[in-house]
């Protein structure tokens, strides 16, 4: 694409899916596209008024919604996935302008929004709760879930439209509101999405205004957020260091947090490993998104008995990778999303060298493009886990360690402050069981003879450590957007007391 096609097929987007952004002239908020660099539009920043009101609006939607049962909430998230069938090429496609993501990852991703819609819609009718055995005769102990209220949801850039929906499509079945705070640097693909919703909404006719908001702006609109004691739960996906402050201000008021943060994803290379499957799944994991994904590959460790020929392997991989418009058929990897994240690269890789790293790749391309941020994927064979391999560094480094014995490889794998993503590449049982056991990886996601990278939304999604805790998606992550009572029914005419307690008055 030229430069000015990138706009101009941005707006056109945005017209055709009903989603004619307001920009203007002053808007504190910058629309650009990575693929060039460039300005799409101004665009205007919620106040902290606009936050409240769309907070207020939402509780009192929350009001109404609850006591709508929940198969019929379901069917709200059903047209929602009805119209997102309908958008999918259209929205994938502003997905790969405004993130820089190649095409079949902008559609994935609203294929997973798709997804996560299906499994909410069978979810609305399986929001169980447990029958308690009891110790009174007479008695019937029970667990009843309820809507939490309002559920607030914070995005990141590298996935701005399925994350939210993750969240929305069970927050809504669940019984809550949603006020959306997408990423500052995504937020045209936020207006389309809302645009998707409102269509949802209308077909639905009985839901009630405010159902699902939208607010943009950058961290002063994300603090009304967080701290609004309306807004039961807040779900915020982002770096470690934004859930270091999200977590503390939530808590401070007894809300409830669900946080998806920072990922330093590794990869064991056994000496049994397919290698063939292993080199494939490596070049997606570390490659893919341009290495902008939480669940990216980071780490990699290969056994000394096969390191030299497999890292000359990987090697040859990097290389034949096609890197340019994300828009191409072609193209595997696009460009980063900015220039601080490509000074964050070069700041890791000046690092890693210092600390006798051996950098393959890592320069930046496509200098016709200067605000655009095209680089060649880097691979760096260190001598240990030290400096920057030790964080997360959102751009395309993979660093190399060889390793000689499982234990010892386990306890360096698990030697980071972050818990997302892992996998071994092993045709040996024991070491695969081993890896997933306790005394294994301590990750939330935890593979075998596949990448960290790429997670379907029937398991639950999250990690541990700072990556933060949370659940998203699948299994009962449900539970994070309801809250919880125990009830106990006498239907007898005695009043047995637990324990044994004896409180005869009369």
């Amino acid at each position: 694409m030229e430069s000015s096609t990138v706009a101009r097929e941005a707006i056109d987007l945005l017209n055709k899916l009903g989603a004619a952004p307001p920009f203007a002239a002053q808007g504190s908020l910058v629309a650009r596209s990575p693929i060039d660099g460039l300005t799409v539009g101004h665009l205007p920043e919620a106040s902290a008024d606009d936050v409240r009101r769309t907070i207020e609006q939402a509780h009192a939607a929350y009001l109404i919604w609850r006591s709508v049962p929940a198969p019929r909430r379901g069917e709200l998230v059903r047209l929602l996935g009805e119209e997102l069938r309908r958008s999918k090429e259209d929205l994938g496609r502003l997905v790969t302008i405004e993130t820089g993501k190649i095409l079949s990852e902008g559609l994935g991703e609203v294929q997973e929004m798709i997804d996560i819609c299906d499994f909410a819609v069978g979810l609305s009718r399986q929001l169980y709760g447990l029958t308690i055995a009891t110790e009174r005769p007479g008695h019937r102990m029970m667990e009843t879930w309820h809507p939490a209220g309002v559920c607030g949801i914070v995005t990141a850039f590298n996935f701005p439209v399925a994350v939210w929906c993750w969240n929305a499509a069970l927050a809504l079945v669940c019984g809550d509101a949603v006020v959306w705070k997408p990423s500052e640097k995504t937020p045209l693909t936020a207006y389309a999405v809302q645009a998707v919703m409102e269509r949802a909404l209308a077909r639905f006719a009985a839901a009630p205004l405010g159902l699902a908001g939208l607010v943009q702006g950058g961290r002063a609109v994300g603090e009304v957020l967080v701290d609004h004691p309306k807004v039961a739960v807040v779900s915020a996906t982002g770096s470690t260091r934004m859930g270091r402050d999200v977590g503390p201000r939530v808590a401070a008021r007894f809300g409830r947090c669900i946080l998806e943060l920072g990922g330093n994803n590794a990869a064991i290379v056994t000496p049994s490993a397919n290698q063939d499957l292993a080199l494939r799944s490596i070049a997606f994991s570390a490659m893919g998104t341009a290495g902008q994904r939480c669940t990216s590959l980071r780490r990699l460790f290969v056994h000394e008995s096969i390191a030299d020929g497999f890292i000359a392997k990987l090697r040859n991989v990097y290389a034949s990778v096609s890197i340019g418009d994300p828009s191409q058929p072609s193209t595997l990897i696009g460009p980063l999303i900015d220039a601080a994240a490509y000074e964050a690269m070069e700041k890791s890789l000046t690092e890693a060298q210092a600390l006798g790293g051996k950098v393959h790749g890592g320069g930046r391309v496509d200098r016709a493009l200067p605000s655009a941020y095209y680089v060649t994927p880097a691979l760096v064979e260190m001598p240990g886990q030290q400096g920057p391999v030790l964080r997360e560094t959102f751009a395309p480094i993979l660093y190399v360690i060889r390793y000689r014995d499982l234990t010892d490889v386990i306890a360096m794998h698990n030697g980071v402050p972050q818990g997302l993503a892992s996998s071994i590449f092993t045709t040996d049982i024991q070491e695969a069981e081993t890896f997933m056991s306790s005394a294994g990886s301590d990750c939330g996601i935890v593979n075998v003879n596949i990448g960290p990278s790429g997670a379907e939304i029937g398991g639950a999604f999250g990690g541990e450590k700072e990556t933060g805790g949370g659940r998203e998606s699948g299994s009962d992550a449900w539970k994070g957007y309801m809250r919880r009572t125990t009830n106990t029914i006498n239907y007898s005419r005695d009043l047995p007391l637990a324990q044994g307690v004896k409180f005869d008055v009369g």
